[in-house]
């Protein structure tokens, strides 16, 4: 279950508008490496060491293979890539690669993660009146 709460928000093109009112998500904590390396363990047949391997070994590959300039395809998980930030140059010949400011990584959900996120349920967090 994925729990928001309610804020306001003025429109930034228009000052005059009156605010509305939009869900943000909140989080209930985060889980780490060891945690999802034991969470695998429960529902496998590989021992938490191994699958900590694994997950190590994910860790370092994957952002070696997108700096190669690869996609990373994780079968039903999703596919990660890599894109470029840069300036603008009025000339292809005055373009270098001072002008590229970083890059940006983009997760595209596979078939698994989309069935869940279609699937998720949302609920309202209780807000304490006092607390506002």
């Amino acid at each position: 279950m994925l729990f928001f709460r309610i804020i306001s928000k003025k429109n930034p093109r228009d000052p005059n508008a009156s605010a509305k009112y939009y869900a943000l998500g909140t989080t209930s904590g985060e889980v780490g490496v060891r945690e999802l390396a034991d969470r695998i363990t429960e529902s496998s047949t590989v021992t938490s060491i191994d699958t900590l391997a694994v997950l190590e070994a994910l860790l370092k590959v994957i952002p070696r293979e997108l700096a190669n300039g690869r996609i990373v395809r994780l079968g039903d998980l999703g596919t990660f890539r890599l894109t470029l930030k840069s300036e603008g140059s009025d000339q292809p010949e005055n373009f270098n690669n001072t002008m590229i400011k970083g890059t940006k990584l983009h997760f595209r959900p596979g078939k698994l993660f989309k069935n869940v996120l279609r699937n998720i349920e949302f609920a309202k967090v209780k807000v304490n009146p006092s607390l506002s």
